[in-house]
C-alpha cells in the first residue's frame, strides 16, 4: 500500500458491464511510495544517532531463566513461542506483556510493554518483541520511532521476532538479535535440552574413559615402583651409606693418630734441642 508501480499486461474487456481491466503479467516499482519514503527517512535519522551500530549488540545469556515477550496474548505468535519453549527448555519462565501488534495505538502499547519489562523484578534475562507474519501494513507499528527507541534503550538483551522473512523492520535493526519468527526466537534464546543432554553424555563418557586410562597408567607405574629393591629390601638402602660412614671414621681416626704422632715427634725434637742448650 502506498507504493507506485508500473504494471504491464493484457487489456481485457468485461462484456456484461463494458468495463476495462488489465491482466497483470509484470510489475515494476515506479518511484518511492509514501511508506517506503517515511521508513527511509526514519532509518537515516536513527542510524545517524547510532541506534543500529553493531557494537551496541549484546550477547544473549546461555541459560536464561526468565524470558519476557511483548506481543498480543491472543495471537498465534505467543502460542508457537511457548510451545517451542516447553519442548526445548521447560525450566524457563515466560512473562507476557500484552500489547496490540497492529492498528491504531499499537506502537504506543508495544513501547510501554518494553519499558515495563525493563522495570520488572526479578529482572528478565531476555526480552522478545514481535508477532506473527503479515503484510507491510500489518507490521508497520514495528517501524514506529517510539518502538525503535524503546527497544534500543532496553536494559535487557532484546530479540526482534516480527515474523516476516522478506521485510526487515527497524525493530530488527535496533534489537540485539533478529529472529525470523517467534518460534525461531525461542530456539535462539534457550538451549536445546536434548542436544545439551547428548553433549553432557559425550563429555561424561570421555571423562570416564580418560580417568580409567589414567588410573590404569598410575597402577602400572605404582606396580613397577613397588617391585624395586628399595621397597622389597629396604634395609639394603642403609648398607652403602653405613659402609661409607665406617670408612670415613676409620680414615679420620688414622689421620688424627698420625697427626698426634707427628706433633709428639716435633715436641721431642724441640725438647732435645732445649736440653742440649741447657
Amino acid at each position: 500500500e502506498g507504493t507506485a508501480v508500473l504494471c504491464m499486461g493484457k487489456i481485457d474487456v468485461y462484456g456484461p458491464r463494458g468495463t476495462y481491466q488489465i491482466v497483470v503479467q509484470r510489475i515494476e516499482p515506479q518511484g518511492i511510495g509514501a511508506l517506503q519514503l517515511a521508513i527511509r527517512k526514519l532509518h537515516a535519522k536513527l542510524e545517524s544517532e547510532g541506534l543500529f551500530r553493531p557494537d551496541r549488540k549484546r550477547p544473549l545469556p546461555a541459560f536464561p531463566s526468565r524470558i519476557g515477550f511483548v506481543t498480543s496474548p491472543h495471537g498465534a505468535a505467543i502460542h508457537d513461542f511457548l510451545e517451542v519453549l516447553r519442548r526445548l527448555w521447560p525450566a524457563t519462565d515466560g512473562v507476557v506483556f500484552p500489547a496490540k501488534v497492529q492498528g491504531a495505538g499499537a506502537a504506543q502499547q508495544i513501547a510501554q510493554g518494553i519499558e515495563l519489562a525493563g522495570r520488572i523484578r526479578p529482572t528478565l534475562d531476555v526480552l522478545i518483541v514481535g508477532r506473527g507474519g503479515g503484510s507491510i501494513e500489518d507490521l508497520w507499528c514495528f517501524n514506529e520511532e517510539v518502538v525503535v527507541r524503546a527497544l534500543a534503550a532496553s536494559p535487557i538483551p532484546t530479540v526482534s521476532a516480527v515474523g516476516h522473512e522478506v521485510d526487515v523492520t527497524l525493530c530488527d535493526l535496533a534489537a540485539d538479535v533478529r529472529a525470523l519468527t517467534p518460534s525461531e526466537a525461542a530456539e535462539r534464546v534457550v538451549p536445546n535440552r536434548d542436544e545439551l543432554s547428548d553433549v553432557l553424555h559425550n563429555v561424561q563418557h570421555r571423562l570416564r574413559t580418560w580417568m580409567t586410562h589414567k588410573v590404569r597408567d598410575l597402577e602400572t607405574r605404582l606396580a613397577g615402583v613397588v617391585t624395586r629393591p628399595i621397597f622389597e629390601f629396604p634395609e639394603q638402602m642403609f648398607d652403602t651409606p653405613t659402609q661409607r660412614l665406617d670408612e670415613m671414621e676409620r680414615r679420620m681416626n688414622e689421620g688424627v693418630a698420625r697427626r698426634i704422632e707427628s706433633v709428639d715427634r716435633a715436641f721431642e725434637k724441640a725438647s732435645a734441642r732445649l736440653e742440649s742448650l741447657s
